[in-house]
């Protein structure tokens, strides 16, 4: 996979993507990091991306000339055309089911906007508009990075243990089930005997319940959408109507 972006300050996605994860997989060759300097594609001596909004009001905005042409230069330079992704609040909000569709495109262009956003023509050139939220970053480059981050992860090979995307959050439509490592208790608080019981199929169904029990806790709007059975449906609808505190943590 090529993931590139064109960004005013390209150099802040090299350090975020050579460490920990994301850096071995790149170091593997699982895909190829490109980041560019939007300057590069101005016709001024002092390189300028932005200019006042017509009709007046705060701030400036990006111009769409060197956004136009850095897409136009940048989508030219490989046979294979780029998935263009744009960040705005107006965007469709970034969910994991966004993250394994852009996963499994060949190449993917960032485009991230600064200042007061861009000129709305500019947008014409996206094939997706993506927002990370109800709220204002300073740049489209967090975003980006956190895009990079849920896709990279997706890549086979890229968490070294192929079934370790599969088992977290959202991957089902649910939240993740309870974890816990050693010791075994803790201030008066247990693992859950199942986990220690050794018994590989108990074990499974009790994560499947915890995985419900946390949804049904924490995101209950998840679960309107989620591939449940019919079985798994009632096992929620106790727990709802019974109004107990789920979650996953006493076992």
């Amino acid at each position: 996979m090529l993931i590139e972006a064109i960004s005013v300050i390209p150099e802040v996605f090299q350090p975020y993507m050579d460490a920990s994860i994301m850096g071995r997989a790149r170091k593997a060759g699982l895909y190829e990091l490109r980041a560019y300097d939007l300057r590069e594609w101005t016709h001024d001596r002092h390189r300028t991306v932005d200019d006042a909004p017509f009709g007046g009001g705060q701030g400036m905005l990006m111009k769409a000339g060197p956004i136009y042409e850095a897409v136009e230069d940048v989508s030219s330079r490989e046979e294979t055309k780029p998935y263009v992704v744009f960040f705005s609040p107006c965007g469709r909000t970034f969910d994991q089911r966004v993250a394994q569709r852009l996963a499994t495109k060949e190449r993917l262009l960032f485009v991230c906007g600064r200042y007061e956003g861009m000129d709305e023509r500019a947008y014409r050139l996206a094939d997706e508009v993506l927002s990370l939220g109800d709220y204002v970053l300073t740049g489209g480059e967090l975003a980006a990075l956190v895009v990079a981050d849920a896709v990279v992860r997706l890549i086979p090979g890229a968490l070294g243990d192929e079934n370790s995307a599969q088992d977290e959050s959202f991957s089902d439509g649910l939240l993740e089930y309870a974890q816990y490592t050693r010791p075994a208790t803790f201030r008066d608080m247990p693992v859950p005997d199942v986990l220690l019981s050794g018994d590989h199929a108990a074990v499974d169904r009790w994560r499947r319940e915890s995985s419900l029990e946390r949804t049904a806790r924490w995101r209950p709007d998840l679960l309107e959408q989620a591939d449940l059975s019919e079985g798994e449906r009632a096992f929620v609808r106790r727990l709802l109507e019974d109004g107990q505190d789920v979650g996953g943590s006493d076992g």
